[in-house]
């Protein structure tokens, strides 16, 4: 089975129309059955670049999720809990759980929060590339609008970010940190008394990719008994990225989870493929080729209960703690 922490379908869905039950898209519901997935975590991503309001645009993202779950009723199912999940498979059914990316949708207010709160969203990725009310990311945006990816070590979460994650963690919503700058990483560990997420982030001794966790973070994310998902993304797999070759090839990714294990234990792998939310060639193309990687895990070295926990046991065991 496999539980995936990230990806993007419902922004495409809602930019360029179509349905969850078929597309052409990475991801749908035929995909998802093919690769024996037993949940997916749908992102509802805001751009927080443009001049629209996030929290409006999140809005409309989460009236397309709604849409697509009434009409692929029959296959798939939202999910709060463990237990809904548990539910769910015994009645056949898929799981879908809701995050948001992008802390900016709240507008550094707590009521907002427990808004996407009660409309069950349990997990939400502090920043994007941007500043906002909640902190920084590991990315500045130069005079022209280009962003470029750096190590912040400087600048992490604001006073509204600290409340902002003292509340997700009253209220059973999973921090996610990927994105976040370094200096935020670390203003997490020493806040939060439970596990958190980087939902698609890699190791950045790997792919140097400032998007990517140090082999410290990996420790602390481990040790808080948090997971990082494996990122298919070519840019944050590829070490040969600074030469332009952002595929993502399946010797790199393996390459990730053992490092990753490495540094923070077997218990700290999971899957976050962000499937729909980039370009670029990858040996593992959509969540149907998916059901391949667990027998490529095993014949890299990983036993089968390794394997088990990377594909779903580890975030099932997360949000079992936290939601």
């Amino acid at each position: 089975m496999l539980v995936d922490m990230h990806c993007d379908t419902i922004h495409k869905l809602y930019d360029e129309g179509g349905q969850l039950l078929e597309n052409q898209l990475a991801i749908d519901i035929n995909k998802l059955r093919q690769g024996n997935y037993l949940l997916q975590n749908f992102a509802m991503f805001v751009y927080n670049g443009d001049h629209t309001d996030p929290y409006e645009k999140c809005l409309a993202l989460y009236d397309c999720f709604k849409k697509q779950m009434e009409l692929a009723s029959g296959e798939i199912r939202q999910v709060t809990t463990v237990e809904e999940i548990e539910q769910n498979q015994k009645e056949g059914l898929l799981s879908a759980l809701l995050t948001i990316e992008e802390g900016a949708v709240c507008r550094g207010e707590i009521d907002i929060l427990r808004e996407f709160y009660e409309k069950g969203v349990r997990m939400m990725t502090l920043t994007w590339n941007f500043e906002n009310e909640i902190g920084f990311p590991n990315c500045i945006v130069d005079k022209n609008g280009q962003r470029k990816p750096f190590a912040n070590e400087t600048e992490g979460l604001k006073p509204r970010g600290f409340e902002m994650i003292e509340a997700m963690e009253e209220m059973g919503m999973i921090v996610d940190v990927s994105h976040l700058s370094d200096a935020g990483f670390w203003d997490v560990v020493s806040k939060l008394k439970v596990p958190f997420v980087a939902s698609h982030s890699n190791s950045r001794e790997i792919c140097p990719h400032p998007r990517n966790l140090t082999d410290k973070m990996l420790r602390a994310l481990g040790e808080k008994g948090g997971v990082s998902g494996l990122n298919l993304y070519g840019a944050f797999v590829n070490p040969m990225v600074t030469s332009g070759q952002e595929n993502c090839r399946l010797e790199d990714l393996l390459k990730h989870a053992h490092r990753m294990a490495d540094m923070g234990g077997i218990e700290c792998v999971a899957l976050g493929t962000d499937y729909d939310g980039f370009d670029g060639d990858c040996e593992l193309p959509t969540a149907a080729h998916l059901k391949d990687l667990p027998d490529h895990l095993h014949q890299s070295g990983f036993t089968w209960e390794e394997v088990d926990k990377i594909t779903y046991k580890n975030v099932l065991r997360v949000y079992g703690e936290v939601l």
